[in-house]
């Protein structure tokens, strides 16, 4: 079955109510086989979220106007967005200008990733960081690469009495950090955005946590993904080296930038993990295991890190990939 075109889209939606429309929409969205890791990851939200933004109506609300008919401007502008969705496979979130992470709705555009780190889940554990270090010791926390600002201001927030900087190479991503930063109302005092290459533009900050979610898809792996991530910036999911190359910078640096005590958290992805483990089976890291039986997501303190760089740092040898 060919996927819909716009006229069909447009005709299928005519003189329906809210309620078949959103039926309609989850339908062409089930066939079209579109892939959802970067949006709700379920058709029929994915539809209610369409839906709520083609009508200008909260999602909560769509359930009052079920039986309300569509007017055409309506009609016309849902069936655009299922057409960019299903046609050009435009992530969800860049349609909607708006991605939910760690229970907060942030705002995104194709100058930042769509927020989906699994250090999100370490966040919304009931014991979260206090499984390696004291969160009330916690006084300055760097995000490196922050991105669109997610994980730096669910730290700032969780975190109320720590100092939080986000750093990025990209002053478009900056940007998009900062209208998030202004969206929950975070001051400079409370969340700084810094334009670095890692830790360049940090030569004397120390951290009592660096959390880190940098490029780690290698080319060959890059090269097969779903048309969505296509519509992401690439130098922000593509690193060489296997996928290590900036993992490997990061572990060579992180620790002159952490306080004593001070602790890294890394996601390098499930592949990641195991590229990791094949190029340094010494690493001392621990994997956090998730309970969705995914790791890909490893912690390490300064002296651990300090030690194993000191003794069998190989930090310079490259991978293919």
């Amino acid at each position: 079955m060919s996927l819909p075109t716009l006229a069909s889209v447009g005709s299928a939606l005519a003189s329906l109510t809210l309620q078949r429309a959103l039926s309609l929409t989850a339908n062409r969205l089930s066939r079209s086989r579109v892939r959802m890791e970067t949006g709700l990851q379920d058709p029929r939200a994915e539809a209610e979220c369409l839906v709520s933004y083609a009508l200008s109506v909260p999602v909560e609300r769509l359930v009052r106007y079920r039986r309300r008919p569509l007017t055409g401007r309506q009609r016309r502008r849902l069936a655009w967005l299922i057409a960019l969705r299903t046609r050009r496979r435009l992530p969800l979130p860049y349609l909607v200008g708006e991605a939910f992470f760690a229970g907060r709705s942030f705002h995104v555009d194709r100058r930042v990733l769509i927020p989906r780190s699994l250090i999100e889940n370490i966040l919304d554990d009931s014991e979260g960081l206090a499984l390696w270090m004291d969160p009330e010791r916690l006084g300055r926390i760097l995000d490196l690469g922050t991105g669109s600002g997610c994980l730096a201001i669910t730290l700032a927030l969780a975190y109320p009495g720590a100092r939080v900087d986000g750093s990025d190479i990209c002053p478009r991503a900056l940007a998009v950090a900062d209208i998030n930063r202004r969206r929950f109302r975070l001051g400079g005092d409370r969340l700084r955005l810094i334009r670095s290459d890692l830790f360049q533009n940090l030569p004397r900050e120390c951290y009592d946590l660096i959390v880190a979610n940098p490029p780690y898809v290698a080319p060959g792996e890059y090269a097969s993904l779903p048309r969505e991530y296509r519509h992401e910036p690439g130098r922000a999911l593509r690193a060489g080296e296997g996928g290590l190359a900036l993992v490997a910078a990061i572990l060579r640096q992180a620790a002159d930038h952490l306080a004593p005590g001070g602790w890294l958290i890394c996601e390098v992805g499930d592949r990641g993990q195991e590229t990791l483990l094949a190029r340094w089976p010494d690493f001392p890291g621990e994997w956090v295991h998730f309970h969705f039986g995914r790791s890909g997501v490893f912690v390490i303190d300064r002296d651990s890190l300090v030690r194993w760089r000191g003794e069998g740092w190989h930090g310079d040898e490259g991978v293919q990939g």
